[in-house]
């Protein structure tokens, strides 16, 4: 039971934070190896509550019309090709050259986060994307699904980030198409951890219905907010994943 009391409440506030602006990652995982769930097993279980909750956000997103599907479909078969070509290269390369680079990326991000000020929110989300816009999220798809792969953590942040500001989807649309890569690259590691045994199949389905719920009320927050309440998560989550390679690193 003190396993189910640590990881629920912890999973929730994940998957509130992750619909906004990704990064609940940065919660849930740690929040099953603070309960004492080995490391295999928490990834493999966070794997299978963040996909539960990962589906809600995406529906809503979707039927709040914030997801373009042939844009979104292409990305994701982009990002399914990036991921295991990440982890094959994660598997050559030791991880503590990206921290290091992470040390410069996440202030520069930052600072980045801080002066824009609206993440193309005003942007009218009903305008048709061109060939150009199409390249671009595949290219952001493929690479930050290569560092999902290698590394993970900030993925969704990442993403909302990449296809704002260089893709200039509105924050809207960018946010829709995070959760449907992020859905797809959830289900195909969930599936491998399950062939794999790696997945406490109670806890992370009672985890997961937190993370419904959790998801449920931040997309709903999301419509309301936008990009209000994004900037202030996003530097949040930013800020958690600086501390997190600090101490990793040390």
């Amino acid at each position: 039971m003190i396993q189910y009391i640590i990881v629920c409440p912890l999973v929730f506030l994940a998957g509130f934070i992750d619909a906004i602006a990704g990064g609940g990652g940065l919660i849930s995982l740690p929040a099953y190896m603070l309960a004492g769930v080995p490391v295999h097993f928490a990834i493999g279980t966070n794997k299978m509550s963040s996909s539960m909750g990962t589906v809600i956000a995406t529906y809503r997103f979707a039927r709040n019309g914030y997801i373009k599907l042939k844009l979104a479909a292409c990305s994701v078969i982009c990002a399914l090709l990036g991921s295991p070509l990440g982890a094959m290269l994660s598997l050559k390369i030791n991880d503590s050259y990206l921290k290091l680079l992470m040390l410069v990326i996440l202030p520069v991000t930052a600072f980045y986060v801080l002066r824009k000020r609206d993440f193309n929110q005003k942007q009218n989300i009903e305008n048709d994307v061109d060939i150009q816009t199409y390249f671009k999220c595949m290219l952001i798809a493929f690479l930050i699904g290569a560092y999902d792969g290698f590394y993970g953590p900030g993925t969704g942040t990442f993403l909302i980030l990449l296809l704002t500001g260089i893709a200039n989807l509105s924050l809207n649309n960018a946010a829709g198409t995070t959760k449907a890569i992020n859905l797809s690259s959830n289900i195909a590691g969930l599936a491998t951890f399950i062939i794999n045994a790696k997945v406490l199949f109670p806890l992370g389905i009672a985890a997961g219905l937190f993370s419904i719920a959790g998801n449920y009320f931040g997309a709903g927050y999301f419509t309301k907010s936008g990009a209000k309440i994004a900037r202030p998560i996003i530097i949040t989550v930013l800020s958690i994943f600086l501390i997190k390679v600090l101490i990793e690193m040390l």
